[in-house]
């Protein structure tokens, strides 16, 4: 007679939304959102946020929730087994589960270096390291110092920054070695609680700022939110716009990167996932919408006014979180404090992120091969720390944002789609509707049984057909790329590659590894 297993499970209810909430309230939260509202147009780009929300993230988010569970009945916590769980029939459909492992890995193994970079600016921060740095070149050659893009006198190496990024992933590591209930779930109940207070202390002090220069009465904090607020209509016409609406939407929700249905698998049968999922998607929003939608990008128009707020919106988030953020705080009383306690926010809010990344792989050879947790996280820690590598030595030649584009992109986009017809056409919408409602204590609204089984999909289809109309052959044939980077763009490609075909043969091997064993049972 097999053996059954004992899979961990989450401690409460809380916690299991506490967890799923740390992983979609990260980086992108504050320092993404901000930057794409302003950029385009925003507050109209509110609208397609947030009709991709309602059409998109919050379908998905039930979608992950559900089939998670459903999968962990059969002890599957990863994509491949929760996929052959509904569809036993097809059995190349395991291998389309492996993006679901794939994508965080892949995901994990740069986000983790970013991460430390907050670790180590909080540290800055408080030992004023950067305090007398008074304008935007000199911050951006810190910045660049720092992730040893050039050698300056800031910085001479990369020694700094990699010892961060050495303490950032033993630390999200020694989380993930102590499980779901004493590692991730301990570390979100207090970081959860901690970042949002850290959040309202800054929001506090960015509405208070009122018109610190007095001689420019139009550069106050009521002119920096009508900015990202008032809406230029014009822009809805953009398709590009909805885009973005809609990526970010999947980036901070969460969806589509296969961490939701690990999580979701250590639920029980009868774990409401209707109103956990709703509460988790609602306090990620509440951190997104109001507290990253309320720091950055207004502060910045009182300090450098509405002439430089567009490019400043547009220079991208580490110029954003590293370069602008620390001048604004730097020209406030109680500066270094408020750099701690900004930067300490976005830490927090990335190593909520950055395990949930870890668990799916880590799952998977729990589940599928039987090894024990501490050797699992063994083995996931030498072999993601090795694959961190090219992202730290290599930042300057593109690989970040090579691993980006089809880690947190590309194929987010293709999982979703692809978890959205299994669950809604293969498992079947009827099928579907009474398994999200198993211990539910509230009725999704029955629009949604008709939004999941046909616009949701559509808007899926829509999103991928439009990237392979406008950016398929430049992507591919590196058009973008300047020719001293496209060795290294080259080999992060056939590295991802790699990783896929590893991935997918020791899909195979846990499934013929299975039927060994059921036929020796029998």
């Amino acid at each position: 007679m097999a053996q059954v297993k004992t899979r961990n499970t989450w401690g409460s209810r809380l916690g299991v939304i506490m967890a799923v909430a740390g992983s979609a309230i990260g980086l992108g939260n504050f320092l993404r959102f901000p930057a794409k509202a302003a950029s385009n147009g925003g507050g109209a780009f509110m609208i397609p946020y947030f009709v991709s929300l309602f059409l998109l993230g919050i379908p998905l988010m039930w979608i992950e929730w559900t089939l998670g569970r459903y999968g962990g009945g059969f002890e599957h916590g990863t994509a491949p087994g929760i996929f052959h769980s509904i569809w036993q029939k097809n059995r190349f459909i395991k291998y389309f589960g492996v993006i679901g492992i794939f994508g965080p890995l892949v995901i994990f193994i740069y986000y983790t270096y970013i991460e430390s970079w907050t670790l180590a600016y909080s540290f800055f921060a408080l030992l004023g390291k950067y305090s007398k740095l008074t304008n935007q070149a000199t911050m951006q050659s810190f910045l660049r110092g720092f992730q040893g893009l050039e050698s300056n006198q800031y910085f001479q190496g990369l020694g700094p920054a990699y010892l961060f990024f050495f303490i950032t992933f033993i630390l999200n590591i020694w989380v993930i070695y102590y499980g779901i209930k004493g590692g991730i779930e301990r570390l979100c109940k207090w970081a959860m609680p901690l970042l949002f207070i850290f959040g309202l202390v800054l929001l506090m002090r960015v509405v208070t700022l009122g018109t610190p220069d007095l001689t420019k009465p139009a550069w106050n904090i009521s002119g920096g939110f009508g900015f990202l607020w008032n809406p230029d209509f014009s822009t809805l016409k953009s398709a590009r716009v909805w885009l973005e609406a809609a990526g970010q939407i999947f980036f901070t929700l969460s969806v589509g990167i296969g961490v939701i249905l690990t999580y979701a698998s250590y639920l029980s049968k009868g774990d409401d996932v209707v109103l956990s999922g709703l509460t988790a998607a609602s306090t990620n929003e509440l951190a997104e919408v109001i507290l990253g939608g309320s720091i950055v990008i207004p502060a910045a128009f009182v300090f450098f006014g509405p002439q430089d707020i567009q490019s400043i919106a547009r220079s991208g988030v580490f110029n954003l979180g590293f370069v602008t953020m620390p001048l604004i705080l730097n020209k406030l009383p109680l500066a270094q404090i408020l750099g701690f306690i900004w930067f300490s926010l976005l830490f927090l809010a990335g190593v909520t992120s950055s395990v949930s990344l870890a668990q799916p792989a880590v799952a998977f050879l729990e589940d599928e091969f039987d090894i024990g947790r501490k050797k699992a996280v063994l083995i996931f820690g030498v072999i993601s720390f090795l694959l961190c590598q090219p992202a730290i030595f290599f930042l300057k030649n593109g690989v970040v944002d090579e691993l980006d584009f089809w880690g947190g992109t590309f194929f987010l986009v293709l999982f979703a789609t692809i978890e959205t017809i299994l669950f809604a056409w293969v498992f079947g919408i009827q099928k579907a509707w009474d398994e999200i409602h198993k211990g539910a204590d509230m009725q999704v609204p029955k629009i949604y049984k008709f939004i999941i089984r046909y616009i949701t999909p559509l808007f899926l289809f829509f999103i991928l057909g439009m990237w392979f109309w406008q950016e398929w052959l430049p992507i591919i044939f590196m058009k973008n790329v300047s020719s001293a980077n496209r060795f290294f763009i080259l080999g992060t490609r056939i590295g991802l590659l790699l990783i896929f075909l590893t991935l997918a043969i020791l899909v195979k091997a846990a499934w013929k590894r299975e039927k060994v064993q059921l036929e020796k049972a029998r």
